[in-house]
């Protein structure tokens, strides 16, 4: 939904009509349109809006994202719910426990991963809520079979491992946004703020956001990013028409027109 100047064009950035809704360090970092900010509100004032993202919570707390505030979040790729903010301790203490029950231990992928990678290529070695670690590469230099290879090693080891653009996460595989989607979902529905059965929309442009796309009612994802990189398609997905910014306006459209009507079983 947010885009940074690179990431939209020089040109539309110099169209105008444009929201900054995050600074980092001082600076603008990240836009949606005008348009896009007054379509989340409003959508966000009529139905339960759950933002969820790859984004650490300190990461997601930058963001000033129309609509809020958000009684509920999803960051960490899953691995964190906020509620009114904070993190939910149980929801983590859940998540901790499935990952030592099911996947190699963060200590153990790191090693590995660093074993394999070299400064000639690798700007930034992160490890994220002391749950998942990501890279950040120059994509002209990384070999060319690193992903493959990496890939492999993780699966082998309850771990899974997905590049967009110059960042590669490695993730285990118990953090992923479905879970959490559902958890919230569930939440919602005991609070009385969603009926029985009520569909889950969603939208997405990564692969750690193809299960989550996949688990859903409904889910979009725009013409771009890796998952179009990759031809990714579901029968419940949609794809949209525009790429970049646009299509971020096209999917605040989507969700408007899906949230009104029943979605087909």
């Amino acid at each position: 939904m947010i885009y940074s100047r690179g990431a939209m064009g020089e040109d539309r950035f110099a169209a105008g009509g444009l929201l900054c809704v995050e600074y980092y360090e001082g600076a603008p970092l990240s836009y949606v349109s005008e348009s896009a900010a007054l379509g989340l509100r409003d959508l966000a004032a009529s139905h339960p809006v759950v933002p969820t993202t790859t984004r650490t919570p300190e990461q997601f707390r930058r963001i000033d994202l129309p609509g809020g505030p958000w009684p509920y979040a999803i960051t960490s790729n899953g691995g964190a719910i906020l509620v009114d903010g904070q993190a939910d301790a149980s929801w983590r203490r859940g998540i901790d426990a499935t990952v030592r029950s099911a996947s190699a231990s963060l200590d153990e992928v790191t090693a590995e991963l660093r074993r394999r990678i070299s400064t000639e290529w690798v700007s930034k070695f992160r490890i994220a809520e002391d749950l998942f670690c990501y890279l950040v590469v120059d994509v002209d230099v990384q070999p060319h079979d690193f992903m493959s290879e990496w890939s492999t090693w993780c699966i082998d080891h309850g771990w899974n491992a997905s590049q967009q653009g110059r960042k590669i996460y490695s993730m285990p595989d118990p953090v992923c946004k479905s879970r959490a989607v559902a958890e919230v979902h569930r939440r919602l529905t005991e609070a009385g703020l969603l009926t029985s059965g009520s569909p889950v929309l969603a939208a997405g442009d990564g692969a750690l956001d193809a299960e989550m796309l996949a688990s859903a009612d409904a889910a979009i994802r725009p013409r771009h990013g890796e998952l179009e990189s990759i031809g990714w398609q579901h029968p419940t997905l949609t794809i949209t028409e525009h790429t970049g910014i646009a299509a971020g306006e096209e999917i605040l459209d989507w969700f408007t027109r899906s949230a009104s009507v029943p979605v087909a079983s």
